[in-house]
Parts: structure tokens; sequence; C-alpha cells
């Protein structure tokens, strides 16, 4: 019985989410220029899952009902420390804001076909940078809200894995870019000092909330079946149809069989695909990549 096929496909997606947490920071103000620091630390379920949709070689071999091809990547917190640069006007303060951004991605693969499982994990705490803007405006002489831009950028990782078994491999590659958007809105209390010409001075804190999306995710999985094909090696050949390119669809057994399959004649798909061929340098026999023969 010949082995089971293995599938191939290609897929991709992103992914939105909550996000909620806490700021701190503490600025200076020298007549309408504020400038100064912030850090913040928030949770965040940004889970990208992405599942491909499988294609078949022709030739011999079932297909498995338990064939998968997913992907997953997850961010489940990340921070920011950010220098702050923005404009006062009474109430109000605009302000643009840029630094260190730093966080943990993962990245998981299930690629299950051709009797082969491929199952490559990683996780890791990444940095990278982040810049946007915002605006707040004081409710009480203590109290701000506000409201935040930030792009966030924490690298990327990726998986690769091979398995072989018999004429079957597979291959998978994987890989997720930790870039994404967040809006969020706040609340701060200030710890300004008594001079109140200059209210935007002091320490700060607070908590936040709002959304976020991104994390782009990408996967690729190849599975290939190469079978000994060469006309030398099998009996009973029966021409049984022929494919749109002209190729012969032969049933046949192997000489050390009894088995009856159906597939193609290795010497005649080397006139027209010899890409597909694979020979054996040690016997010279022949070998069809049902992969590449499409």
């Amino acid at each position: 019985m010949a082995p089971p096929r293995p599938g191939s496909g290609a897929s991709s997606a992103d992914a939105s989410s909550w996000v909620a947490g806490g700021h701190a920071g503490y600025n200076w103000q020298q007549g309408a220029a504020v400038f100064g620091f912030a850090t913040d630390l928030q949770a965040t379920r940004l889970n990208t899952s992405t599942t491909a949709l499988l294609s078949y070689p022709p030739g011999p071999g079932a297909i498995l009902p338990t064939d998968t091809a997913f992907t997953s990547s997850s961010i489940d917190w990340y921070g920011t420390l950010r220098g702050q640069l923005g404009i006062a006007n009474g109430p109000w303060l605009l302000y643009g804001t840029a630094g260190l951004a730093y966080g943990n991605l993962s990245l998981n693969s299930l690629y299950r076909t051709g009797g082969l499982t491929l199952i490559p994990q990683a996780s890791e705490v990444k940095a990278g940078w982040t810049a946007g803007a915002g605006v707040k405006y004081r409710v009480l002489p203590n109290v701000s809200v506000g409201l935040q831009y930030l792009y966030v950028d924490l690298g990327g990782i990726g998986l690769a894995a091979s398995a072989s078994l018999g004429p079957n491999t597979i291959a998978l590659r994987s890989d997720t870019s930790g870039q994404f958007h967040t809006v969020t809105a706040g609340v701060s209390w200030h710890f300004t000092p008594t001079n109140a010409a200059m209210p935007w001075q002091g320490g700060f804190a607070g908590i936040h909330g709002g959304g976020a999306w991104g994390n782009s995710t990408n996967a690729v999985y190849t599975g290939s079946q190469v079978f000994i094909s060469d006309a030398r090696l099998k009996h009973d050949i029966t021409l049984v149809g022929r494919r749109s390119d002209g190729l012969g669809v032969y049933a046949y057994k192997y000489l050390w069989s009894d088995a009856v399959y159906v597939g193609v004649l290795a010497q005649e798909v080397a006139l027209i695909h010899p890409g597909a061929i694979v020979r054996d340098d040690l016997t010279g026999y022949l070998s069809v990549d049902y992969g590449v023969l499409n």
C-alpha cells in the first residue's frame, strides 16, 4: 500500500485585542514646553492564529483526515520606556513620544500530514522600539484624562523544521512580526509642585486601557512525495488514462510486490517534466517527486 500523500499550503493573519495596564513618569515644564519621560507595563491577548488549506499532489497514497497545518503567535504583555516632548495650552497637553519597547513574543506551529508531524515552538522576551503621540486634559488640579496612540515594534521570531519518512518529506517555515498598534485612554494623578505657573511639572502615575491590532503571522508548509517510479522496476503495466499534459497514467505492480499502484512512469516524466525526476546516484534508478509534478 502506498503511504499517505503529504499536503502543502500557506497562510497568514493578524490579530486584535484589548490592552490594560499602568503608567508613571516625570515632566519638566519651561513656559509652554513640556518634556520628560514615561514608562508603562500592560497585559494584552494579541493572539494570532492561522490555518492553511492543504493541497495534495497527484499520485498514489491516501489523504489522511487528521492532516493539519496550523500556526499561532501571541503577545501577552509588553512595556515601554519613552521620552516625551509636548506643548501645554492651559489645561491641554499635546505631546509626541518615542523610546524602548520590550515584551514577550511566542510562536507555535503544528504541521501533520503524510504520516509525519512537526511541532516547533519558540518564546522570547524581545526588545524593540516604540513611537506615538497623545493628548491630556486636566479635569482637576491633580487629575488628567488622556488618549494615546503608540506603534510598537518588538522585532520578530521565526521557526523552521523538516522531517522525512519513506518517500515523504515535509517542511515548514513560520514567522511573526511582533509589530502592532495601540490606542488607549487613561487617567493620571499628578504630583504637581505648589508653583501653579508650571501645572504640568512633576511626577505622575495612572492606569489606562484600550485596544491593539497587528502581530502579523505567516506560515508556509511544504510536503513532497518521491516514489521510485522507474519502469525497469515495474511489471503488468497498463495504461488507464492520460493527464492534461499528455503523461500516461498507469496501473502497475512493483517487481517485489503484488499490490497494484496507479501513477506515472519516470522515463516519460523525464521527457516532459525533468525537474520532477530524482536519480539515485548508486543504482541509476529514477524516482518522481509528485510535489513538483503537480
